[in-house]
C-alpha cells in the first residue's frame, strides 16, 4: 500500500508542484489549505500574500487536476493565538517580529501533522525550497537548497527530530526555474502565479495601522532622542520604527541617522550615527538544535545569519546553563533587532537557531 502524505497546498506554484512530484513518487497525496486569516471579510486588499479565497480556488483546481482528495482546514483561532498575539506583543516590547517562522513553528508543523496522524497519513509535505537529511546515527538534519536565492532554511530552523521524520520536501534540490517549467509542462492554472512575499495578515505593509487596529489602541508620540538621551525631535509611535531604519524618521540634521534602539517604557526611540548599529555579539533564547548540542560552555565554531536572505557570517556559539545561546561575531555585524531570528550553520547544514533577545 503506497504511503499517505497530506500536502500542504497554499495555492501558489511551489506547493502544487510539489504535489505532482509526490504523486509521481508513488505516494497517495491529499491536498490542504489551511485557512488562517480573513483578509477579505477584514476589508484588507490580498497584496501579494498567501491565503486568500482565490488561492484556496487555485489549490483546489490543482487538486482536482491531479485527483488528490482537497480540504480546507480552519486554523484561524490557533493562528491569532500562535502567530498574530505574538506578533502584536513582540512590536509593543520593541522587537521586530518573524511571524513567518512562528506560523511554520506552530501552524504548519504542528498542527497540520497532529491532523495529518488524524487522517492517517505517513507524512506531511510542503513546497518549501529546503532538503532534510540522515546521518549515520539517524539523526534528522536540515540543508540549504542548491538556489541560495530561493533558500528556506533560515525559517525552518525550530524542527523537532519528529517533525523532520515526517516531513517531505520534494523541491528540495530544485531551483525555481525548474518547478515553474514543470507546472507549465502539466498545465497547473498557477504555473505564472506570482509568489506571495507580504505578511498574509498585513498585506498592505502598514504594521502600525495593523496594530492600532488589532489592539483598538492608536499609537502614542514620543520623543526621539539621541545615543547622550538629548531629545532632538518628536515619533508617531515608537512600533513604527525598526532597529536601522533611516528613512521616514522626519529629523532635520547635518548627517544621516539611524534608529539604534527603542525603550518601550519610556516611549522613546534612539537615533546615531551608522556606526551606533553595529554590534559584536548576540543573546538568544527560544533555542532549537536541530544537530546535536555542543556541551554547555563550549564555544562552536559556525556561521550565522540575523535576517532572512542575509549572507552567513563566521561567528562562535556557546550554550550557556540556561539553555540560552550566546553568538559572537568575528566581525561586528549591522543592525542585529532583537525579536528576530539567529539561526546558525556548519557549512550546508542548519545547526539550529533561536530567538534575538539583545545585542552587545
Amino acid at each position: 500500500m503506497a504511503e499517505k502524505v497530506l500536502v500542504a497546498m497554499s495555492g501558489g506554484v511551489d506547493s502544487s508542484v510539489a504535489a505532482y512530484l509526490l504523486q509521481q513518487q508513488g505516494y497517495a497525496c491529499i491536498g490542504v489549505t489551511m485557512r488562517l486569516y480573513e483578509n477579505e471579510t477584514a476589508g484588507i486588499p490580498r497584496g501579494h500574500t498567501c491565503c486568500s479565497l482565490d488561492d484556496v480556488e487555485d489549490a483546489r483546481a490543482v487538486a482536482y487536476d491531479l485527483g488528490m482528495p482537497y480540504y480546507v482546514l480552519n486554523f484561524t483561532e490557533e493562528f491569532d493565538e500562535k502567530v498574530i498575539r505574538k506578533f502584536v506583543q513582540v512590536y509593543q516590547n520593541g522587537g521586530t517580529p518573524n511571524p513567518c517562522i512562528d506560523c511554520n513553528r506552530y501552524l504548519k508543523f504542528d498542527h497540520l501533522l497532529n491532523r495529518a496522524r488524524e487522517l492517517g497519513c505517513d507524512y506531511i509535505a510542503t513546497g518549501h525550497y529546503v532538503q532534510r537529511w540522515q546521518d549515520e546515527n539517524g539523526r534528522w538534519g536540515l540543508r540549504k537548497n542548491d538556489d541560495p536565492g530561493k533558500d528556506q532554511s533560515y525559517v525552518l530552523y525550530s524542527l523537532t527530530q519528529d517533525q523532520l521524520a515526517h516531513t517531505l520536501f520534494p523541491l528540495g534540490g530544485m531551483h525555481k526555474d525548474a518547478v515553474r517549467a514543470i507546472a507549465e509542462e502539466q498545465g497547473l492554472c498557477n504555473a505564472r502565479k506570482h509568489d506571495s512575499q507580504d505578511i498574509c495578515f498585513v498585506p498592505d505593509g502598514d504594521y502600525a495601522a495593523f496594530l492600532e487596529r488589532y489592539t483598538g489602541q492608536p499609537m502614542q508620540p514620543g520623543n526621539f532622542v539621541d545615543e547622550q538621551g538629548h531629545v532632538i525631535g518628536r515619533h508617531k509611535g515608537a512600533a513604527r520604527y525598526t532597529i536601522g531604519q533611516r528613512k521616514g524618521l522626519g529629523i532635520s540634521a547635518e548627517t544621516r541617522l539611524f534608529v539604534s534602539g527603542k525603550n518601550m517604557a519610556e516611549n522613546t526611540v534612539t537615533v546615531g550615527l551608522e556606526s551606533a548599529l553595529f554590534h559584536s555579539s548576540l543573546l538568544a533564547d527560544e533555542w532549537n538544535w536541530i544537530a546535536a548540542p555542543p556541551a554547555v560552555g563550549q564555544p562552536l565554531p559556525c556561521t550565522a545569519r540575523t535576517r532572512y536572505h542575509q549572507p552567513e557570517r563566521p561567528a562562535t556559539a556557546t550554550l550557556l546553563p540556561d539553555g540560552r545561546v550566546r553568538v559572537d561575531f568575528a566581525a561586528p555585524q549591522r543592525a542585529i533587532a532583537p525579536g528576530q531570528a539567529v539561526v546558525l550553520y556548519n557549512g550546508e547544514s542548519v545547526i539550529g537557531g533561536g530567538t534575538i533577545l539583545n545585542v552587545e
